[in-house]
């Protein structure tokens, strides 16, 4: 991406990842600026990826061409609030990690006419294997789309959302999608273990299925379906467990999962800032 100064508010698990994903890329260590409240964070960050640091929110936007808002979603009023005079003045492109917090809410808070993107990241960002959904304002150009795009891909996959509403979508099938796979990992460790293996085969085993069957998805042009399909001989044992999951109604169960996270996150949104 282009080198700008790249400033974050807020010097947490996120910003670290992103810091440090973009610091492995060879992004210029001078160029990133961290104000944040707790000066053993800012010790670590620098220490840690040679990045400057500050105490001062309104100083390191004056001299941001990008600011990331990485504070907690009941915080981002109040950070928004206290820089909003400087963002008026420097017009950087902010660039909001909070989750629940919509555009408009943003724009109300910063004093509006800004360019603004949010970003729906999910937690295995921490392990740069993270999905983000992106969302920008009118205000927001091909140029800054470009650079904020790839300043969330130091940590994973970033993807555009159409509207802004898909970013509750998102935040259902990424944002708590890992706890769904989670949820199934645990299940199966379990079967295996009642099954006859011991606890620490049945963790391993599940844990490198899940990574080779992911593996396999991400480099095969082929959908789920068609490769779900070529693991299942006919007769074979694949297919008599699958029998059972669609009997059980797996599909329906993770349509009514997935919705009912939609709901709870279009909700949060209104709480935290409304529309």
């Amino acid at each position: 991406m282009k080198i700008q100064q790249i400033g974050f508010i807020g010097g947490g698990n996120m910003a670290s990842s992103l810091i440090g994903g973009l610091v492995s890329n060879d992004y210029p260590a001078d160029k990133i600026t961290v104000a944040d409240l707790d000066a053993d964070k800012l010790r670590y960050l620098n220490e840690t990826f040679g990045v400057n640091t500050t105490l001062d929110s309104n100083s390191l936007v004056l001299q941001s061409d990008i600011v990331v808002l990485a504070v907690k979603p009941q915080h981002m009023q109040s950070v928004a609030d206290s820089i909003a005079a400087s963002a008026q003045q420097k017009k950087p492109v902010l660039v909001s990690i909070a989750a629940g917090i919509r555009i408009a809410a943003l724009e109300r808070w910063l004093g509006g006419d800004l360019a603004v993107v949010r970003c729906m990241p999910n937690t295995p960002a921490l392990v740069k294997t993270g999905a983000t959904g992106l969302s920008a304002n009118a205000q927001v150009g091909v140029e800054q789309k470009d650079q904020v795009e790839s300043l969330m891909r130091a940590v994973g996959v970033a993807v555009w959302v159409a509207e802004e509403g898909d970013l509750d979508t998102v935040t259902a099938l990424s944002g708590s999608g890992p706890a769904y796979f989670f949820m199934v990992m645990e299940a199966l460790e379990a079967a295996a273990v009642d099954a006859g293996l011991d606890q620490k085969t049945a963790q391993l085993l599940t844990q490198e299925t899940a990574l080779g069957a992911a593996k396999m998805a991400l480099e095969s042009t082929e959908s789920a379906a068609v490769l779900r399909q070529r693991v299942t001989s006919p007769g074979g044992t694949t297919e008599r467990a699958i029998e059972v999951l669609e009997k059980q109604g797996l599909r329906a169960i993770l349509q009514q999962a997935l919705s009912a996270a939609k709901e709870r996150s279009v909700e949060l949104s209104d709480e935290l800032g409304g529309s």
